[in-house]
């Protein structure tokens, strides 16, 4: 019951709102979803220890009632686990725009833009997870303060 109690917790803490800097640039979402997916990647880890199978086996036995919360926690850690290393491999595909978003002048960062947004439509289209409303505006919120901090950088440079 511990394990279901302090499972739970992690669960509800990860589906809570973020808190973020107004000028975060794309690179901390990829960051985020990294540090998720070693998270959930733990925690499944662990669950399928086979420490945890024996308990899971003598519950079985018992024939107790907490198996079936224990089944429905360990499908919501997987399904958390899955969405995170799949926006993982998606975000992966921005970061070659990462380096030229954050260092680049506005004229040569505007080179890269179509490509850009290209990539991330196909993130919108083809990932199971990541097309929300939500994620997007959010990463497309990131992106637009990276280009409005390097504009912000070559400004004062010159």
């Amino acid at each position: 019951m511990i394990w279901i109690k302090q499972i739970r917790q992690v669960l509800v803490e990860s589906e809570q709102m973020r808190r973020e800097a107004d000028d975060i640039g794309p690179s901390a979402e990829l960051e985020y979803w990294k540090s998720r997916m070693s998270s959930f990647n733990s925690l499944l880890d662990e669950i399928k220890s086979s420490r945890v199978k024996k308990i899971i086996s003598i519950l079985q036995a018992a024939r107790s009632k907490t198996l079936k919360q224990w089944k429905e926690l360990d499908g919501n850690i997987t399904i958390a686990a899955n969405e995170a290393k799949d926006n993982v491999k998606y975000l992966y595909t921005l970061d070659k725009f990462f380096g030229p978003l954050a260092k680049a002048s506005p004229v040569t960062m505007m080179e890269h833009v179509p490509s850009l947004m290209n990539t991330v439509c196909m993130i919108y289209c083809t990932s199971p997870y990541y097309n929300t409303s939500e994620c997007m505006t959010s990463l497309l919120l990131k992106i637009t303060n990276q280009m409005i901090n390097t504009c912000k950088a070559y400004l004062c440079e010159g």
